[in-house]
């Protein structure tokens, strides 16, 4: 299992969510079991396949079904001639209830997290972690995430314990939206139908409702769809986005339609439903596709069960359909009836095991052990915290648990986890904000850096540096100076380095991997009289033809940005171009390379006799923890940098293609990073990498001799 995006948490709407408007038979058991269905497939595909299944959809239309049906039912349960929207849609009764059944669990959950984020999390990572924990305990967890999924710095986050409760943050904000704007509307149409008797008659509501319902979800699967091509990783967590699937289910509490169907037929359709609900996983990729026209397949489906077991469609003295009394299994509906807790457990305790046993996946047996103890648990939660909240003083059962010492007990005991944890946050968050980076003016004596491979420098003994807490604050100065065009900036920025008043220049160019470089470069320009400029566009080195796919999308932009580069250089010719020359392995190949769409450009520079400076990559980890966590957690360098067979071809691919550009100088500095056989996280009492594979802006200053020599070999300018 690598683990994703974890779906949505799938939320009971209310306790006494008895039948949905126009259904007349009691309790739909089946829905339960549908419920447990969802979240077998919710935990089963996270723990062992590593991708999100149909559960997301059918929990999101089913809170949406059951939370309209709710609001609807006691709309309409007064005198039809005399509607009285004041007390039929007063929100604190029903906004305390849902109070009482969410925040219990989710509390404890949190609280959990924090204790295990400070027993098995890194210190590097305490800081975000504690962001996350206020973010999900105040139910904004999904546009927290959903911003950051645009920070390039943070684009490649190792999961968080708490990433699955963004959904808890969507529902939540859909209910409290929902109330609301329950309540604007009542408070209209109970004004206008002193004036307008007819606005009081349930058919009307029915259909104002109805409408306002179709609506909104209209106009928010159009900005799904819409948004979809253009920023699909930010709209995955979008609250607008995704209130057309529980507002799908709304739609059905509304207009149900009651079809008398023959038996074959609603056995016929449950079938399909089913499948599809089961199989969807499968073939639709939810993290790229979801939340646009591909989640109509487990939405639609969801609805199509929802019918198709209705008694509305059932004809006089028949009972269920085949698929209906499946779904009521006892187990089925008790594995329903604990799917609130099993979310909220399961994928922490999923996280957290594999970080305490640095895996990026789990076994089979790991897997199961992970999932009984998960559904224990997640029992254990249920009846002895959710239940005895959740319940009013009248609705009281025998046992321990419901008893009123227990019931005081347990908010005592949440209000001191809550507010311990939500110190700890706090804490967590002020801590990381004041940590400072200061290593532009380390002692080359104590931190030798690249020379300890390369010259053979003493390594005194020293705590290295930059700390493993503040480096990934070690980027270039062309980020802090936004001298580098972002994901979907088109412009090209051109930023000045070195000396700006030099007549000679080199010209920086392509991604995240070339920006490095300007550490030295500048430092370099500003003693030998040379201007640097820069055309920099993250995770974008110059291509032609071949489309980079980053976080699940195509980024077209890269190629168009590069064909403009290419063109902006003809005209502003600099002296030298430097740029990289290879790329890391793919595929799980071993080694770098030399990609086609590189000697293409290598192609241009030289039919226009453009000299070009190329320096080969550095080698990228590949363990479960970035190095600097890995370091944090007390690991030694030797194991949290990456071996030098899996980074590194024995030799710099490039050398292959020099004969065929005599236009360019290759640089190669493999042997600053690796020793033999391993390139581990610290070289010269410095840290190499401040995330998976970026060089820290410090590491790059111990090479400026190195490279300093090498270009003074090259250009013959000083």
């Amino acid at each position: 299992m690598r683990a994703t995006s974890p779906e949505v948490a799938p939320v009971v709407a209310t306790p006494d969510e008895d039948a949905a408007t126009g259904n007349t038979s009691g309790y739909r058991l089946d829905l339960d079991g549908l419920r447990g269905v969802a979240i077998a497939l919710v935990a089963i595909f996270h723990v062992w396949f590593g991708r999100v299944s149909g559960g997301v959809d059918v929990f999101l239309t089913l809170s949406g079904y059951f939370f309209v049906a709710s609001l609807l039912k006691h709309v309409l349960a007064t005198q039809p001639a005399s509607v009285s929207w004041g007390r039929a849609i007063n929100p604190w009764p029903r906004f305390w209830r849902l109070v009482r059944r969410l925040l219990p669990a989710l509390l404890l959950v949190l609280a959990f997290i924090a204790l295990m984020v400070a027993l098995v999390m890194p210190t590097t990572r305490w800081g975000p972690l504690g962001a996350e924990l206020q973010a999900s305990a105040l139910y904004y967890q999904n546009w927290y995430l959903a911003f950051e999924s645009q920070d390039y710095a943070a684009a490649d986050s190792a999961n968080s314990p708490m990433q699955h409760l963004w959904s808890m943050s969507m529902q939540g904000q859909f209910f409290l939206l929902t109330l609301l704007c329950a309540l604007a509307l009542g408070g209209l149409l109970r004004a206008l139908s002193r004036v307008f008797a007819v606005l009081a008659r349930p058919s009307v509501v029915r259909g104002i409702v109805g409408f306002s319902l179709l609506a909104v979800a209209v106009v928010s699967f159009a900005w799904a769809n819409y948004r979809h091509g253009i920023n699909q990783p930010f709209t995955y967590y979008d609250t607008v986005a995704r209130l057309w699937e529980p507002l799908a289910g709304g739609l059905l509490a509304v207009w149900l339609p009651r079809v008398p169907m023959q038996a074959w037929l609603r056995n016929l359709m449950g079938l399909v439903a089913l499948g599809l609900i089961v199989t969807c996983g499968w073939w639709i990729a939810g993290v790229q596709e979801y939340p646009a026209a591909w989640a109509l397949v487990p939405v639609g489906a969801t609805l199509l069960l929802i019918w198709s077991g209705a008694p509305a469609t059932a004809p006089a003295a028949t009972g269920p359909a085949a698929v209906s009394r499946g779904l009521a299994l006892p187990q089925l509906v008790w594995l329903g009836s604990i799917a609130y807790a099993l979310y909220l457990w399961h994928w922490p305790l999923l996280i957290f095991y594999m970080a305490w046993r640095y895996q990026d996946d789990v076994s089979w047996l790991e897997g199961t052990g992970i999932l009984a103890v998960s559904v224990l648990i997640a029992w254990l939660t249920t009846k002895y915290v959710e239940a005895p909240l959740r319940a009013g003083s009248a609705r009281r059962k025998p046992g321990f648990q419901n008893s009123r010492a227990w019931r005081l007990s347990l908010v005592a005991v949440l209000l001191v986890t809550t507010v311990t944890a939500g110190a700890a946050a706090v804490t967590w968050q002020r801590d990381a904000a004041n940590a400072t980076l200061d290593t532009a003016h380390l002692d080359p004596r104590l931190y030798p850096g690249a020379r300890a491979f390369l010259d053979g420098a003493p390594v005194p003994k020293v705590t290295p540096q930059p700390s493993p807490d503040v480096v990934d604050q070690d980027w270039p100065i062309t980020s802090y100076d936004s001298i580098i065009s972002g994901w979907k900036d088109p412009s090209i920025k051109v930023g000045v380095y070195g000396d700006p008043n030099a007549t000679r220049t080199i010209a920086l160019v392509g991604g995240s991997h070339a920006e490095q470089w300007i550490t030295a470069l500048d430092d370099i320009g500003k003693r030998n009289n040379f201007r640097v400029t820069t055309y920099l566009k993250v995770g974008c080195a110059l291509t032609t033809e071949h489309v980079f796919t980053w976080f699940g999308q195509k980024y077209y932009q890269c190629n168009d940005w590069s064909r403009r580069v290419m063109e902006r250089l003809a005209e502003d010719n600099p002296d030298y171009v430097f740029t990289t020359s290879t790329r890391p392995p793919e595929g799980g190949q071993k080694g770098d390379r030399v990609p086609k769409d590189y000697r293409e450009i290598f192609a241009q520079f030289r039919d226009r006799d453009q000299k070009v400076i190329a320096i080969r990559d550095n080698p990228w980890s590949t363990g479960k923890l970035k190095p600097p966590e890995c370091l944090a957690s007390g690991r030694k360098p030797e194991v949290c940098g990456v071996s030098r067979e899996q980074a590194l071809a024995p030799t710099d691919p490039a050398q292959e293609i020099a004969g065929e550009f005599p236009n360019m100088s290759f640089l190669d500095y493999s042997d600053a990073f690796c020793d033999d056989e391993y390139c581990p996280a610290v070289v010269g009492n410095v840290l190499v990498w401040h995330d998976y594979h970026h060089l820290s802006a410090t590491f790059v200053r111990s090479l400026i001799p190195a490279m300093e020599a090498d270009l003074k070999e090259i250009t013959g300018w000083w």
